[in-house]
């Protein structure tokens, strides 16, 4: 049997794990993807901003992982360290028809204004730099996510202007390679 281990890197920072998703966080994902104050921001296309079963959420759970053997990047499965629990989702999201890698990322609800969205998304950013053949990654946030663009500021993302992914209307932030200095 194939584990995440096999392909998803193991992420740690000073409070979470980033790792691959498995079968065991189907509940805890499932309850926060069920959660319409979570899901009110996220997604594209008819099902933009709308909870989600635990049926569709098993079949997101596969494909975040799919994208991880398909690219060699994805997202990551967030674990708060001191206690193992479940916290959401972070990493680099660039599914069919996604114009460009976007940092994307989901916390549950209890989760919320910790810090922990700004935290796990600079460790995938940083480990994206190193592993996704991109000059740039983007996130796609709709303008009314005021919370999700103070994260991408923090992160050194920059407003590029209104954008629509998928008849969604969103802000396209940008976040650029940083040049490494010449030796």
């Amino acid at each position: 049997m194939i584990s995440t281990s096999d392909f998803v890197p193991r992420l740690v920072t000073g409070r979470l794990v980033l790792r691959g998703f498995t079968e065991a966080d189907l509940d805890a994902y499932a309850a926060m993807q069920a959660d319409p104050e979570v899901m009110r921001h996220l997604g594209a296309g008819p099902a933009a901003g709308k909870p989600r079963t635990r049926d569709e959420t098993w079949t997101g759970m596969a494909v975040l992982m799919g994208q991880w053997a398909l690219k060699g990047y994805g997202c990551f499965a967030l674990e708060e360290r001191a206690t193992g629990r479940f916290l959401g989702r972070a990493g680099i999201l660039h599914l069919a028809g996604w114009p460009e890698p976007e940092l994307a990322y989901a916390l549950a609800r209890d989760a919320w204004g910790k810090g922990f969205a700004t935290e796990a998304c600079r460790a995938a950013l940083d480990w994206a730099w190193t592993h996704v053949p991109a000059e740039r990654i983007v996130s796609f946030i709709k303008p009314e996510n005021t919370t999700s663009a103070r994260v991408a500021a923090r992160l050194g993302g920059v407003r590029e202007g209104p954008f629509e992914l998928l008849g969604v209307p969103c802000d396209l932030w940008v976040y650029r390679r940083v040049p490494t200095a010449l030796a």
